[in-house]
This record gives structure tokens, sequence and C-alpha cells, in this order.
């Protein structure tokens, strides 16, 4: 079992609260979600960083050998 502690910290962005926090990985979906329904009316605004996720994609695709 791992703590939050063990969890890589996503960094979330929200372009029209100006705001940019840190989640534990497995509570980054929740987390979004959460402030969209709160502060968006569930507008989908607030995400993972942009420049994160492409990383993350990327190094995914080549562990996954997609970009062979």
């Amino acid at each position: 079992m791992t703590t939050d502690d063990d969890q890589p910290a996503i960094p979330v962005v929200c372009s029209d609260c100006g705001t940019r926090t840190q989640v534990p990985f497995e509570d980054v979906e929740g987390a979004v979600e959460r402030h969209n329904e709160q502060l968006h009316d569930g507008e989908s605004v607030a995400q993972v960083d942009p420049e994160v996720l492409d990383e993350l994609v990327d190094r995914l695709g080549r562990d996954l050998g997609l970009l062979d």
C-alpha cells in the first residue's frame, strides 16, 4: 500500500481562477471534477497542466512502444 507521500504530485491549473496546485496522482481526477463542479458549474475549466500532460502522454507512448 502507498501513502500520499509516495504519490507523485501532479500540477492542476485553472485559468479562470488563476490558481495552480499540486495534487497526488490518484486524487487528480476527483480534485479537478470537484473544482469545476463547485466553481464553474461543471464546465471543464480546471485541468492538469497541459505541458505536464503532454509529457506524461509522450512518456507513456514511448513506454508502450507506440512512438517507435
